[in-house]
């Protein structure tokens, strides 16, 4: 025979509602955010997963998002050379000329404006910056100030010569390049410098020894003057958002900034890592499995 639910009980069952993943973590971060004089942006090529980017996670990712490299057994470090200027530069721009479109024609999805908000909710304290691998401008695009950012690998924002002639950047605003996308080849002519050589993003390769720096320089600088500014009654709260493993420059710079503070004034910012698969963090951290445009919609809540 089947129990019958008493009106009591269906009023209880019907109230309560699960409990959401990582509820208590979100809780944590809202209220270490809320509390700091400062917040520290650090992030890595999953904060733009949400926005429909690719973050080439393994070759697998990467050949999903161009067939005609998997054809040619080239992984993304493979691809991402500058030998390629060189050696086949139609194919150079073809992958380049593909990814800058593909970054410009993109909107940041609203985790961005989570962080914004949270940022200038700072702006009468400690302030923010941002310290970024990825070369999508994305940041800027949301709104955040240049002067506050630092892109570690550098943009598609700007170019600069193969050679290099000097260590003048420019700006790649309005740029078109037509890619046959079966080949994934550029269509001549191709972007050249004013010196008349091929010209490529200013953006950090690998094996890449002809990356211009004055840019970063610049913001590294900026960087070093707002840590500086910092001092014994500062808060931080550092939120790192989709850094992988695989390139840790994200990690270890949010680690080391956490831990540079924590020796050096009597306080330890904190940490909160954002990964929905390589969430794993230090003990003293708090460490959400979740996708950035979720797990930051939820703190704002």
């Amino acid at each position: 025979q089947q129990r019958t639910m008493t009106s009591k009980q269906s009023s209880s069952s019907s109230s309560s509602s699960p409990t959401l993943p990582f509820e208590q973590e979100i809780q944590r971060a809202a209220k270490a955010i809320k509390e700091a004089t400062a917040v520290f942006i650090t992030a890595g090529a999953g904060l733009g997963v949400d926005s429909g980017l690719p973050d080439f996670r393994g070759p697998e990712g990467f050949w999903k998002a161009y067939p005609p490299m998997q054809k040619l057994g080239l992984e993304f470090s493979q691809m991402s050379n500058p030998q390629w200027f060189h050696k086949d530069p139609t194919f150079a721009w073809g992958f380049w000329g593909h990814r800058y479109h593909l970054y410009t024609d993109t909107t940041p999805h609203y985790g961005f404006q989570v962080l914004r908000k949270i940022a200038l909710s700072k702006a009468d304290k400690d302030g923010y910056f941002i310290f970024t691998s990825n070369v999508d401008g994305a940041f800027q695009k949301a709104g955040f100030e240049e002067e506050k950012i630092l892109e570690c690998h550098g943009a598609v924002s700007h170019m600069q010569c193969t050679k290099p002639c000097s260590e003048e950047v420019w700006k790649s605003e309005g740029l078109k390049v037509k890619v046959d996308h079966n080949t994934f080849r550029a269509e001549e002519p191709l972007p050249t410098c004013p010196c008349g050589v091929l010209a490529r993003f200013n953006v950090l390769m690998f094996d890449d020894g002809k990356w211009v720096t004055e840019r970063y320089e610049r913001q590294l600088d900026k960087y070093t003057d707002w840590c500086n500014q910092l001092g014994p009654d500062s808060s931080v709260a550092v939120i790192e958002i989709g850094a992988g493993t695989a390139v840790p420059t994200i990690r270890f710079e949010s680690e080391l900034f956490a831990n540079c503070h924590e020796q050096q004034y009597d306080w330890h910012p904190t940490l909160i890592r954002i990964n929905l698969r390589d969430s794993h963090a230090p003990p003293c951290a708090i460490s959400i499995a979740l996708g950035a445009k979720e797990a930051l919609s939820r703190i704002e809540k």
